[in-house]
This record gives structure tokens, C-alpha cells and sequence, in this order.
């Protein structure tokens, strides 16, 4: 009788243990979340301030912030549909609507300053824009990834055909960068349109998604693109080639890789496209594989430091469309744009792990369709662009460092609009 009192002592004492057990390790993810800081945000839902003269954005494919932290936008006019040009008609239809300029300068209160582009003399104007920088001269760079009139294969991540199966030498009208001045006066064009040989081609582009100006060295990295699978470097003040390279440092290659598998080794190229290229304080660059859902960094010389997958299951047009790094002096975090899970996650640089995601799908302030650029102002503050039907661009202002308690924090709305 006692030898089944002292087991039943014992089971009873292990089930308690057990229970508690389990009880903490159910709370030690919350635990282990509480004590990872991260930057936090919220909306603002009253920015920018209405466009004037019935103007409509389209596909809104870049955003940068300048020194004086205005935000500059690039959209595609030719993404508007008729029923929104009716103001355009002759004799117009209605009141409403006309295309705004496709480049759009705003200040920090959402109030528009200047407005320009387009076809002009001297220069070859995209097909379908694609990205802007500012550079730290203030210089405006613009990227494009227009087809012009060349065959399609399948659908693309931006809803122009995808060349990514076509011939390594097929001729796409957008091999080329181009640079301005903030009023619009045109400087220097890279490369020349229905010009690309392909990937080792280093004179032209083919259909590049975006640039970043190293001041040190006055060098301009160019993710390229939708066509090429490599970042290309050029001398800034003369378009003069400098050096490129593909994944992993590799010579690029324009073999058609297939479709992305989560379940493969990874893709020892790039695929398409090639979507961002953005150098760090510690000179490391940072390059957006996006379909095959990476960043991958590199020394400036091309050298291969280290790889990070983000929301590695993605399929489609991939999870990582866009960078921006925080404005800590180190630049601890990255904010990487996901425009097939519309999301933003909030990344540890040094690692590339993933802490936290904030937005969802939708077309609510603070939810996002197609978010696909991001830039950070001096305050800490984002701001994103949405392609397809989005067609906007949103501003989450920086509310200091805090606990992550959930991994996806879904609609940062302003807490006092809650109350």
C-alpha cells in the first residue's frame, strides 16, 4: 500500500513538473519576444495632402528622401486607367482626373513642392519608371524597366511581361539610368534604349530597378535589373563602367534558372529581378534578390560576405522588394518592403533575422497593396510606395524603440485613434 502511495507521489510529482514545464515553455517565446527591441511605427493617415489639379498617382514605383528630408516619388502615368483621365479628354469628360507628373517632391508635412518628367530633349525617358534616388549632390536618378515592344513570356511581378526565358541578347527598350537636378534639368544618361547585349554587356543596362551613389568614391551601384542578373558600378560624374557582379560574386550569367523552389540549394545567380542595391555606413552592400526571397552582402569590390532568406516560402514575385536601413548611427535594423505577402519586416543587420512584421493586405491607411519602395528620413521616419492598384505612398512615423511582443504586429494604427 505505501510502495503505490510513494508512486502515485512520484506520478503526481512528475505531472505537476510537467505541467509547469510546459507552462514555460509555452511562455518563453513571449519572454524571449519582451526582451528584443525593435523600432516601432505608427501611420499617419492624414499624409500627404491632396494632390492639386485633379492628379491622380499611378503604379508608385520609388521613393527616396533628400537631406532636407523631402520625399521624391516616381509613379507610372500610363498605369492610370480611362475612367480616371477623364479630365484629359477633348472636351473632357468630367471634372476628374489627369495623371500628376510622374515625379513628385513633397516636404516633411505632405505639402507638394516641385512636380516634373517625361519625354524631353537630349534624353531617352523610360518606358515604365522604375525607382529614383536622390543623390548627396541632390541629384535625381530614375531607373525603368520598359519592354517596349518585345514579346512577352509570362507575367511579371509589375504587370509587364516577364523577359526572364527570352534570349540573353534580346533588345528591351530600357537599358539606362538617367540623372537631373531636382527642377528637372537633365545631366547624364547611362546606357542606351533597345541597346542591351546582356548581363557582361558594359555599356548598357537592361531594364534596371535602382540605384545608390556612394559619396566616398562618387560611384553609382545599379541593381540591373529585370533583364540582367548583376549590380554594375559606374562612375558617377562620367558614366564611365567600373566593375560588376553577380551572385555570390560570380561572373553574371543570363541562363534561365526556372522558377524559384523554396526546397532547391539556392540559386547561384541572381533571378529577376535584381530589385534594390544599397551600401551601409560599414560599406557592406546589400543586394535584393527578390523572387528568390534573399539579400545578399557584399564588400564593394564584389567580394561575398553573407546571404539572409526572408519569408523563405514565398512564391510568385517573391518577398524581397525593397531596403532601408534605420537611422541609428550603426544602422542596426533593415526595413525590408514585401510586396507579395504586403508586409514590412523589421531585420537585425547583422544577422538578417527577421524580429518583427507590421501592415497586411489591404487599402486601409497602415495596410498595403503591392508595397514596393521605402525610404527612411533623419527622424526615423518610412515612407513606402504601392505598385499595382495601390498607387500610393504611405508615411509610418518612428515611435522610439520597443518590446516586440507578437511577430506580426499587423496595422500599426496611432494608438490614440484607438482609444
Amino acid at each position: 500500500m505505501k510502495r503505490n502511495l510513494y508512486v502515485g507521489a512520484i506520478f503526481l510529482g512528475l505531472l505537476l513538473a510537467l505541467g509547469v514545464g510546459s507552462a514555460l515553455l509555452w511562455k518563453r517565446p513571449a519572454v524571449e519576444a519582451a526582451a528584443v527591441q525593435v523600432p516601432m511605427f505608427e501611420v499617419d493617415p492624414l499624409w500627404p495632402k491632396p494632390l492639386p489639379n485633379h492628379w491622380l498617382i499611378g503604379m508608385a514605383i520609388g521613393v527616396a528622401v533628400d537631406a532636407q528630408d523631402h520625399v521624391w516619388i516616381v509613379h507610372r502615368q500610363g498605369s492610370l486607367e480611362p475612367g480616371e483621365l477623364h479630365a484629359t479628354t477633348s472636351p473632357p469628360k468630367a471634372l476628374c482626373c489627369a495623371p500628376a507628373p510622374p515625379v513628385l517632391e513633397f516636404d516633411a508635412a505632405g505639402n507638394l513642392l516641385r512636380h516634373w518628367g517625361g519625354p524631353g530633349s537630349g534624353y531617352d525617358w523610360p518606358d515604365s519608371n522604375h525607382g529614383i534616388t536622390v543623390d548627396y549632390k541632390g541629384n535625381v536618378w530614375i531607373a525603368g524597366n520598359g519592354r517596349g515592344q518585345q514579346p512577352s513570356t509570362r507575367p511579371s511581378a509589375d504587370g509587364a511581361p516577364d523577359e526572364s526565358a527570352a534570349s540573353a541578347t534580346a533588345s528591351y527598350h530600357d537599358d539606362m539610368v538617367l540623372e537631373f537636378t531636382q527642377d528637372g534639368q537633365f545631366l547624364m544618361q547611362i546606357g542606351k534604349p533597345n541597346h542591351s547585349k546582356g548581363s557582361n554587356d558594359v555599356q548598357n543596362l537592361r531594364l534596371p530597378t535602382k540605384t545608390f551613389i556612394d559619396e566616398q568614391t562618387n560611384e553609382v551601384y545599379v541593381a540591373d535589373g529585370y533583364g540582367n542578373h548583376r549590380v554594375i558600378v559606374f562612375d558617377a560624374e562620367t558614366g564611365k563602367y567600373k566593375r560588376q557582379w553577380g551572385a555570390y560574386g560570380h561572373k553574371p550569367d543570363d541562363a534561365y534558372l526556372g522558377n524559384y523552389n523554396p526546397e532547391a540549394s539556392p540559386a547561384q545567380q541572381f533571378g529577376n529581378p535584381v530589385h534594390c542595391a544599397d551600401l551601409s555606413v560599414d560599406r557592406l552592400l546589400y543586394v535584393c534578390d527578390r523572387v528568390n526571397d534573399r539579400i545578399q552582402v557584399f564588400k564593394p569590390d564584389g567580394t561575398f560576405v553573407k546571404e539572409g532568406f526572408i519569408a523563405k516560402r514565398t512564391l510568385g514575385s517573391g518577398s524581397v522588394w525593397d531596403i532601408a536601413f534605420s537611422k541609428d548611427p550603426q544602422q542596426r535594423y533593415i526595413y525590408v518592403t514585401d510586396g507579395e505577402n504586403d508586409r514590412v519586416h523589421i531585420l537585425l543587420r547583422d544577422t538578417l533575422e527577421v524580429l518583427t512584421t507590421f501592415g497586411e493586405g489591404g487599402r486601409q491607411p497602415g495596410e498595403f497593396y503591392g508595397p514596393h519602395s521605402i525610404a527612411t528620413d533623419s527622424k526615423g521616419n518610412i515612407y513606402i510606395t504601392e505598385t499595382y492598384h495601390g498607387q500610393r505612398v504611405q508615411k509610418f512615423v518612428y515611435k522610439g524603440i520597443g518590446p516586440v511582443t507578437k511577430e506580426d504586429q499587423g496595422v500599426v494604427w496611432p494608438k490614440a485613434a484607438k482609444e
